[in-house]
C-alpha cells in the first residue's frame, strides 16, 4: 500500500554538484516552481520536462550547461511537482502552457531564450516556436513530434495509432488516476521501467518521482495535459519553424514511430536530426552525455 508519509524533498536540494536554487515565479496567472543555476547575465537556456517527470529529468544537463557559460532555468511545468495545479482540463491547453514559458523567460529580464524540450516539454517547445517565434533563439527537441507531423502520422499509420493507445485510455474520467495511483504508483513505475533500457530509472530516482506524483492534485493535473490535447487540439497560424532546430531522437521509442522524426524535421527551416539507435523514448536519461554534447554543439551555433 502507498505510504502516508510526507513527500520527500523534490526541489533544488536534490542537486549536489552545482550551485542551484529553487525559485517560484508568477507567470500567466499561476505560480511555477523552477530550478535556476548559472550567471544571471549569461545566455539563457530553458529546459522543459515531460510526462510523468518534473524538473529533475534534466539533472544531468544542468551542470554541464552552467560550466559552458549558460544561465539555466528548469521549471516544473503547470500541474507538476511544486508548481500550481489548476483544477480544470481547459487550464492545460497548449496555448496556456506555452504562455507560461514566454512569461517565465520574461521573469529573467529577457525577451527570448534557447528552449529545449522532451516529451510534453517538446510539445510545448514546438508550440512556443510556432506561436512565439521571436521568443526562441535556438530550439532543441527530444522525442516529441511536430504537431502537424503527429496528426498526419496518426491518420496514415495504424502502428502509430496503436502506440498512442495509452493516451486514449487517459481520456477516461477517474479510472486512469485510480490505476496509476494503485499500490504506490506501481503501474506508473512499471511504465517507466518497461519503456526504457534496463537500469535507466534506479530505485532512488523512482522514489523521487513518486514523491512528486504524491503531491495533492498532481496525478490528475498530469493526465489533464492529455485530456486538454484531445478536447482542445492546439492550432497555430503557421507550421514552419524558423529558429535553428535540433532533433535528438531515440529510435527505439515504444510510443512514437521513427518516421515522426524525419517528418518533423521537414517542418524546420534549419533542422538537424540526430537519430540514436538502441535508445528509447527516454533520451536525456539513457544517453545523458550524448544529449549534453549535442545540446552544447547546437546552442553554440
Amino acid at each position: 500500500m502507498e505510504s502516508n508519509r510526507p513527500p520527500a524533498e523534490t526541489d533544488a536540494s536534490l542537486l549536489s554538484t552545482v550551485d542551484a536554487a529553487s525559485t517560484v515565479r508568477t507567470v500567466n496567472g499561476i505560480r511555477l516552481h523552477a530550478v535556476v543555476a548559472g550567471d544571471e547575465d549569461a545566455p539563457l537556456v530553458v529546459l522543459l520536462h515531460g510526462f510523468p517527470e518534473f524538473w529533475y529529468a534534466w539533472r544531468y544537463q544542468i551542470e554541464p550547461l552552467v560550466e559552458a557559460g549558460y544561465r539555466v532555468l528548469v521549471p516544473d511545468q503547470r500541474g507538476y511537482n511544486l508548481s500550481d495545479k489548476p483544477g480544470s482540463v481547459r487550464a492545460y491547453r497548449q496555448r496556456y502552457c506555452s504562455r507560461d514559458i514566454v512569461d517565465l523567460i520574461a521573469t529573467e529580464g529577457r525577451s527570448s531564450a534557447h528552449v529545449v524540450g522532451h516529451d510534453w516539454g517538446g510539445a510545448v517547445a514546438w508550440d512556443l516556436a510556432l506561436r512565439y517565434p521571436d521568443a526562441v533563439d535556438r530550439l532543441a527537441i527530444s522525442n516529441a513530434p511536430h504537431p502537424t507531423a503527429y496528426v498526419e502520422q496518426l491518420r496514415s499509420d495504424p502502428d502509430q495509432l496503436r502506440r498512442s493507445g495509452y493516451a486514449y485510455f487517459f481520456q477516461l474520467p477517474r479510472l486512469p488516476e485510480w490505476c496509476l495511483r494503485f499500490d504506490g504508483f506501481r503501474l506508473l513505475e512499471w511504465m517507466l521501467r518497461e519503456s526504457s533500457a534496463p537500469g535507466t530509472f534506479t530505485d532512488e530516482e523512482l522514489q523521487r518521482y513518486r514523491a512528486a506524483w504524491r503531491r495533492d492534485g498532481s496525478l490528475s493535473a498530469m493526465l489533464d495535459w492529455y485530456r486538454a490535447s484531445a478536447r482542445y487540439p492546439p492550432s497555430t497560424a503557421r507550421n514552419r519553424v524558423d529558429p535553428p532546430t535540433l532533433l535528438v531522437w531515440g529510435k527505439a521509442d515504444a510510443a512514437l514511430v521513427p518516421e515522426l522524426a524525419t517528418r518533423s524535421r521537414a517542418f524546420c527551416e534549419q533542422g538537424r536530426l540526430e537519430m540514436l539507435s538502441e535508445t528509447t523514448h527516454w533520451v536525456p536519461h539513457e544517453r545523458p552525455e550524448r544529449t549534453t554534447e549535442l545540446l552544447l554543439e547546437h546552442l553554440a551555433g
